[in-house]
């Protein structure tokens, strides 16, 4: 087998030999995807503002930079931090930020908040809290460390699973990482192997105050119903907030989905209104003015949407639009999926099954999946989710679907591989016009026990669609 060095679209022929239109010019184009705008706000944005990164160096250092020069805010939110040194040189980063934040002739309010998952975090006498405790103690004031625990570990169940296996009862997935005005998603976590040989992907968003704006939201948000850790290393809960474990679970959820919610709806709405300011001005403006008004705001040519997950506190928007942009995929349509566990829900089975449009799904083999070679249990993941690939690849062929749904491999040696997504590639064209990227795995756990956040990224731009289909 030959190493895949990015993304399921290199299965594709290079970019530089398209042909056919790309998805804007096709009936419809982009505008068949504004249904999701009902669900969610929708951000529009020059495709100059985005940059696809294609390497763990890469995201690495590019986070590095975004740290140094940050003035304003810096909002961290990943399953967990590592405790190498890698991740010390991330945490060595925030601290110099900080202390020249306090340093200068006029010093400025930044602020820092990391959310994390708390069993993820908490696992072993060093981990994720006793890395940031130093800053915690150092910075009160300015740092902010949110430790998500899933309301359904609790009572006996909590007492009784060992520390390893009770982060599968939910964890908080969301992986963003923002700085002032500018934000990555990505799957990836604040890990040494996603620093350097784990292949993930990653989109940068620069300059986007407005999705900045939300995602630091959204993460206050899941951080006002998460535990606060101390500089002592205790935790509490915010005043007044239902405790996730303690506290009664229907009283938790039910606050936390108001708090969630409340951060789209206010979004949606604010990106509603200034949509409509903005189509109100554009309309008074001379030709001259509107020229002029084009050299400082490039007219939008890709739409952001944010997808959220978490079906603990009922809000299922993901898995709303997933389904139905795999139910909407018609004949001639190409979807490419990849993920690193491959453990479809049933729904979304049915639906790859069920469709006309051809799949092609690229996943991890046994040797790059992350616990191969792993102690215990553990080790024996790799195989479960080979086993899993070949029942579902035994339906496609049952079907007489293998035509049309192709299962493939990734492999490089001395690598591992996380990436996960979809890419849609509308009939006749050859390249994508829709990416989905972000934490979603589309597996049972995703879809019903964590907290997951992703992007669907529209675009008319043939760039960035080049951009997507050569780099992921």
């Amino acid at each position: 087998r030959s190493p895949w060095l990015l993304l399921a679209p290199l299965l594709s022929p290079a970019a530089s030999q398209v042909t056919s239109p790309p998805c804007c010019l096709c009936p419809e184009g982009v505008h068949r995807f504004q249904w999701i705008r009902n669900l969610v706000p929708e951000f529009g944005i020059s495709s100059s503002h985005i940059r696809v990164l294609s390497s763990p160096g890469e995201f690495f250092e590019l986070m590095k930079g975004q740290i140094k020069v940050a003035k304003r805010r810096v909002v961290m939110a990943s399953l967990y931090l590592g405790i190498g040194p890698l991740e010390q040189e991330l945490v060595d980063c925030l601290e110099s930020t900080l202390e020249k934040s306090l340093q200068a002739k006029f010093p400025s309010d930044l602020k820092v908040s990391i959310l994390l998952d708390f069993t993820r975090g908490s696992r072993g006498r060093k981990n994720s809290r006793t890395m940031l405790l130093p800053l915690l103690q150092r910075f009160p004031e300015q740092v902010r460390v949110s430790l998500f625990h899933t309301p359904n570990l609790r009572g006996l169940l909590r007492l009784l699973i060992p520390e390893r296996f009770n982060e599968t009862i939910g964890l908080q997935h969301i992986k963003v990482y923002l700085f002032d005005d500018n934000v990555i998603l990505s799957g990836a976590n604040l890990s040494d192997s996603y620093f350097t040989n784990r292949q993930d992907r990653y989109v940068f968003l620069q300059d986007c105050a407005e999705i900045a704006d939300f995602f630091t939201e959204l993460v206050d948000a899941v951080g006002d119903v998460s535990l606060q850790l101390q500089g002592d290393d205790t935790v509490q809960m915010v005043d007044g907030m239902v405790h996730p474990y303690k506290g009664d679970r229907a009283a938790y959820c039910k606050a936390a989905n108001k708090r969630v919610m409340d951060v789209i709806h206010s979004a949606r709405m604010r990106q509603q209104m200034l949509h409509a300011q903005t189509f109100h001005s554009d309309s008074l403006l001379t030709q001259e003015e509107v020229a002029a008004a084009g050299d400082r705001r490039p007219a939008p040519d890709t739409w952001i949407y944010p997808l959220i997950q978490m079906k603990p506190f009922e809000i299922q928007i993901d898995e709303i639009v997933t389904k139905t942009l795999l139910t909407e995929a018609e004949r001639g349509a190409r979807v490419f999926l990849t993920t690193g566990y491959f453990n479809l829900t049933q729904a979304y089975m049915d639906l790859v099954l069920g469709t006309r449009a051809e799949y092609q799904i690229l996943l991890a083999s046994p040797e790059v999946n992350g616990f191969f070679g792993a102690k215990g249990v553990a080790g024996a993941i790799p195989a479960a989710y080979v086993h899993i690939e070949r029942q579902f690849y035994s339906e496609v062929c049952s079907l007489g679907q293998q035509e049309r749904i192709q299962l493939q491999e990734y492999w490089r040696r001395g690598w591992t591989f996380h990436a996960k997504g979809l890419w849609l590639y509308l009939a006749g064209s050859s390249l994508p016009c829709l990416t989905l990227i972000g934490s979603p795995n589309f597996g049972y756990r995703s879809v019903h026990r964590d907290l997951e956040a992703q992007i669907a990224i529209v675009t008319e731009s043939r760039a960035l669609q080049q951009q997507l289909h050569q780099v992921g």
